[in-house]
This record gives structure tokens, C-alpha cells and sequence, in this order.
């Protein structure tokens, strides 16, 4: 393996890459970075999560721009606040021996005026989220006509956000005899369209197997049901008393709930998902990065610019909608050398997905058994004890206190001794796992949920499939009634014009009332509601059935105070609904260019 000098890098960044801890290029950055400096050719780059790719595509750029120039010379976009923060800091630690050097980042929720100012100053990289470089860009405020190099970092989440109008906007602002640089941690079809529209006859390099995971990363699988899932992400987490984790969640609202149950529960945990303010998860962060947190629940889009390198698990409450996400998560864990633990939380429905992500990652998963209380108990134990064998005794300060406390102590015998001191430590632990179920036992859960199918009112609404209705846009249609804080929905179908889905019968006059009063529309169409019949038409799709509100109580571990303050605060004030968005996650079809319900995230 090469060393940076050898690649062609100059003194002052060997230095500060010195600095820095960096010894050896990784894959990416060795093939990366001598392409980049000996030529102008478009590049097209795969490297996992990770791999450090911020490092492949800037070390050229610094190498080869103007420090005597004050125009932007390089624009580097990438989809998310955190990620474009990271982006840029790191590349201002890449430059600290290059004193001419300035860099500036341009994101939403931040000061405009603040980042205009600093353009006016003079900076020749700037990094940016799609819709704040679009919104500078109209202002007159950045000027990319001098740029060389354009680098589009997480291509594939920047295009499942709906940021296609912005690149083009971006790419018509820049000279056609610049350079494209293309980073992807995947390779679907529609980061290969980008290659094909914004690029020439690009080089393509790789660290690895497209779309593959990590070697560093194993793979696992638990059997739910909507009842036991969040159950059973309590007892993995018992069970692992030094996890260190990112729970990733499809939707706000979820996340929120997800992380919320778990503070109740005495978890140091938190969230973090795009209702927050830039403030807010700037805190969150910071407490993850100190582990003053333990366990992160966040949504695909917040996470991503997260960069920990010494996460025990990530654990996927549910599949994200696209599996090429999947890798995304995964490879949160696993970096830098460390091994890593990715599971997944399926039900029967969800469980043929997992197919489908092991032909993507060239792995298989192994199934779990959701622990017992009896494992937990002893896991937790053991854990413990090691922890006291192996904990460095302090004999000059415990000194002067150990005549008092051998007096307490006197009479008690060894065994004795550690008896009560388990059991202090172990008591809350123990009366809560005494009778626990085994929630492997799914054959009887699941003719539980048949069963209360029958206190399920079936309805009929007037949108459907060419409305560009989803499961997910109509559970917040729902959801935004006001119904009841406890309402299950039950199963969802969703045909070209109409749609079915059931609520419990309890519900079932408040929520013809509900839609009645409020008299909601979908992408200006009235929706009405009725009663139906229970019988089921064929052909629609059917989501399961949807608890909320609902606790479990259970042992969690010690939380400091800080860990979930910011999250209890923000449950009910920190969430803000834009447009009539009727799910806290735009899907595929919210975020395509054209209009439609659910329109394009900006992160202006």
C-alpha cells in the first residue's frame, strides 16, 4: 500500500493528514486520488460507508486548486446538513498548513446571511445541501462560473430526497469543462442515469463489490410481530449491556415514539430526524459522539453525516421502503477495523425482503432467538462481575473510608456478602424478567391477531393508487384526524381509485365523525369515508396492522439526566407538518421532481 506522499500529495497536507492520525490511504483514497490529480476526467466512484471518501475527493482538490485565487474553484454537494458540516470540517483539518485556504458550508436552518458573508470573504471549496446552494445561487450570493471541480457525494440518497431539479440547477451554474466527481455507497439505476446526464465518458472506480456490505459487518434477523417488536428491541438491548447503537426507524413519527418508550423506560437513549432544529441535533450528536448516549433512534436522512466509528450494533426497527438503504445502515457499524452487529426486526410480511438485501450484500442473515429473561439476567450478570474483577482500586483515596465500612460489614461472610451486593444491582432486573414470556412463540401471537381482526370497522375511501396514495400517506391521513391517541389500524388496500383500510371498532364513530368535521382534502381532492363491507378485494396492497400509543414497561439501564431531556421536550412542540404532509417520511413518490402530494424536502 502506498503513503500519501507517494500519491502525489504535497508536504503541508502529508503534515496535517500526520496530524490527523492518518498513516495509511485506504482503498478508495489509493486508487481515487492519483486518478483525480494526473487527469480531467469525469469520475464515477463506489466506496461503502465508511471508506473515506471525503478524504479521496478532497486531497486532490486541495492538492490542485489556487490558494491565490478567492473564486470557488470546487462545489461539493451532499444530501444532509450533518453530512455537508462533516464534509467541511474535515476539509478545513485537510488545509490547516495551507494557510490561503478557505472553506465555507452553505445548509439550511443555519444563518444566510452569515454564509453570504463568508462567500463575499473569499472561498475557493465550498460544500452544500442541494436547496441552500440553489437559494445562493439565485440570490446571487455564490458564483460557480470559475469552477473545476464538482463533487456529488452520497449521489443516491441526494436523488431519493427528490434533489434532481437542484443538481440541474447547480450543473447549469457550473462551465461544462469542469471535472464531475461522482461518490456512491450504491449504484442503483438512478445514480447510473446521473453518470449518463451529468457525466463524459467517466472513469469508474471501485473499493469493493458494488452494493455489497462490510466484511467487518454480520448480519442477524428476529422474528416479531407488531406486538412483541418493540419488546423485543428492549430485551437485544439487555442484553448487550455496552451497546453502543443507531436504531433506525422509517418515519419521524416512529422514531419519536421509538426513542420516547425507551426514556420512559429508562434507556439512555434519544432521537434524531428531521423535525429537530439544526440546534437540537447539533446536541443530540454531540451526546452520541461522547456516549453520553447509548442508543441513537434516528431516521435514515438525519443519520446519515453521523461519523462513529465504534458503534456495537445497528439495529433496523423496520426495513427502510428502499433495500439499497439497507447498506446505508449497515455500514454504519463495522468501521475502522471494528467488527459490527447489524439486525433486523421483520415480521412474517416483511421477512422476504431479507432475500432481496442478501443478493445485494452478498451475505446471508442468521436467524436470532429473542433472549429470555433467564439470558439476560445472567448476560447482565457476568457483565457486571467482570466489571468489578477487573476495576482498578484506588488505594491511597478508599483508604481512610475502609475501617468505617469494614465495621458495617462485620459478620457477613463472603458468600453473604455477595448476595446483597448482587442483589442490590440486580433486583429491579429480576422481579421484571421473574415471569417473562418467551416471545419467540409467534403461532399463538399471530392467531391472537387474527382473532382481533374481528373488532376491526372496515371503511371505504375515495383516493387510491393514482392519487399516488401509499400505506404510509394514508396511516398519516389518518393520524392527522385526531381520532384517538391509542387508534390500530388495521389492514390497508390500496386500489388505482379507491382504497380500504380498518380501525378498531371502538374508534369506529370518531372516525366517520372525524373526517366529517375536518373535511380533509388529498392534493386538492375531497376525501370521504364510509363504512364497508369486511370482505377484502383482491389485488390492493395491505400494510399490517399498525399499534400506537402502546408501552411496554420494562428494566432499562441508568440514564443520565441530559440523555432524555432534549428528546421528552420535543415529543409534542418539536414537530412541525409542512404542506399537508400526511407521513412523516416522503416516499419515492413525494420526492420525484413533478409536483403532486408531498412535495419536494428543500433544505432551505
Amino acid at each position: 500500500m502506498s503513503t500519501f506522499l507517494e500519491l502525489g500529495l504535497k508536504e503541508p497536507i502529508n503534515k496535517a493528514l500526520t496530524d490527523l492520525g492518518y498513516e495509511k490511504p485506504t482503498v478508495i483514497q489509493e486508487k481515487a486520488i492519483p486518478q483525480i490529480i494526473s487527469s480531467t476526467d469525469d469520475l464515477k466512484a463506489f466506496a461503502q460507508t465508511g471508506t473515506g471518501k471525503t478524504a479521496a475527493f478532497s486531497l486532490p482538490i486541495l492538492e490542485l486548486l489556487d490558494p491565490s485565487q478567492n473564486n470557488v474553484q470546487a462545489i461539493i454537494l451532499s444530501p444532509t446538513r450533518e453530512l455537508a458540516v462533516q464534509i467541511g470540517n474535515n476539509i478545513k483539518d485537510f488545509c490547516k498548513y495551507l494557510k490561503d485556504v478557505k472553506v465555507t458550508t452553505v445548509y439550511g436552518g443555519s444563518s444566510m446571511e452569515e454564509q453570504i458573508r463568508s462567500l463575499k470573504r473569499g472561498s475557493q471549496i465550498v460544500v452544500g445541501t442541494p436547496g441552500r446552494t440553489v437559494d445562493l445561487i439565485n440570490r446571487r450570493a455564490l458564483k460557480l462560473g470559475n469552477v473545476q471541480w464538482l463533487v456529488l457525494d452520497e449521489a443516491d440518497e441526494m436523488l431519493n430526497m427528490g434533489f434532481k431539479d437542484e443538481l440541474d440547477k447547480v450543473l447549469e451554474a457550473t462551465p461544462e469543462t469542469k471535472q464531475t466527481l461522482l461518490f456512491s455507497a450504491t449504484f442503483p439505476r438512478e445514480v447510473e442515469a446521473i453518470a449518463r446526464n451529468y457525466m463524459t465518458k467517466p472513469v469508474e472506480i471501485t473499493s469493493g463489490e458494488k452494493n455489497t456490505g462490510s466484511e467487518n459487518v454480520s448480519h442477524e434477523f428476529y422474528a416479531v410481530t407488531e406486538r412483541t417488536r418493540y419488546p423485543a428491541l428492549k430485551r437485544i438491548a439487555d442484553l448487550n449491556p455496552d451497546i453502543y447503537a443507531i436504531i433506525f426507524c422509517r418515519t419521524r413519527r416512529e422514531t419519536q415514539e421509538v426513542a420516547d418508550n425507551l426514556i420512559k423506560d429508562g434507556y439512555s437513549a434519544d432521537s434524531l430526524h428531521g423535525d429537530l432544529s439544526q440546534g437540537q441535533r447539533d446536541s443530540v450528536m454531540g451526546k452520541f459522539r461522547k456516549k453520553t448516549i447509548q442508543i441513537l433512534v434516528a431516521t435514515d436522512v438525519a443519520a446519515r453525516g453521523l461519523d462513529v466509528n465504534e458503534l456495537s450494533h445497528v439495529i433496523n426497527h423496520k426495513l427502510p421502503d428502499q433495500i439499497e438503504n439497507y447498506t446505508h445502515r449497515s455500514g454504519r457499524t463495522g468501521r475502522a477495523g471494528n467488527k459490527g452487529i447489524s439486525i433486523v426486526l421483520v415480521n412474517g410480511k416483511e421477512k422476504g425482503k431479507l432475500r432481496q438485501i442478501e443478493r445485494i450484500i452478498k451475505k446471508k442473515f442468521v436467524e436470532g432467538k429473542v433472549p429470555t429473561g433467564k439470558e439476560i439476567v445472567q448476560n447482565q450478570l457476568i457483565n457486571l462481575i467482570d466489571k468489578v474483577k477487573n476495576i482498578e482500586v484506588n488505594e491511597t483515596q478508599i483508604n481512610e473510608f475502609l475501617p468505617s465500612i469494614y465495621e458495617k460489614l462485620e459478620g457477613l461472610d463472603r458468600e453473604e456478602l455477595i448476595k446483597k451486593f448482587v442483589s442490590l444491582e440486580f433486583n429491579t432486573m429480576l422481579k421484571y424478567y421473574e415471569n417473562s414470556k418467551d416471545l419467540n412463540n409467534l403461532g399463538r401471537e399471530n392467531s391472537r391477531s387474527r382473532a382481533t381482526a374481528d373488532n376491526m370497522t372496515r371503511f371505504f375511501i375515495n383516493i387510491g393508487r393514482k392519487d399516488n396514495l401509499n400505506p404510509g400517506k394514508l396511516i398519516g391521513l389518518i393520524n392527522d384526524q385526531n381520532i384517538g391517541d391509542k387508534i390500530e389500524i388495521g389492514a390497508i388496500d390500496i386500489l388505482d381509485t379507491f382504497s380500504f383500510f380498518e380501525i378498531d371498532k371502538e374508534y369506529e364513530q370518531k372516525t366517520l365523525e372525524a373526517f366529517s368535521d375536518n373535511q380533509p382534502d388529498f392534493d386538492g381532492r375531497s376525501v370521504n369515508v364510509e363504512i364497508t363491507k369486511k370482505e377484502r378485494s383482491g389485488g390492493g396492497r395491505r400494510g399490517g396492522r399498525k399499534p400506537f400509543g402502546k408501552k411496554d414497561g420494562g428494566f432499562g439501564r441508568r440514564r443520565s439526566s441530559e440523555a432524555g431531556s432534549s428528546s421528552s421536550k420535543r415529543s409534542d412542540s418539536g414537530r412541525k407538518r409542512s404542506d399537508r404532509r400526511s407521513s412523516d417520511r416522503p416516499d419515492r413518490s413525494e420526492r420525484r421532481a413533478s409536483g403532486g402530494f408531498g412535495r419536494k424536502r428543500r433544505e432551505s
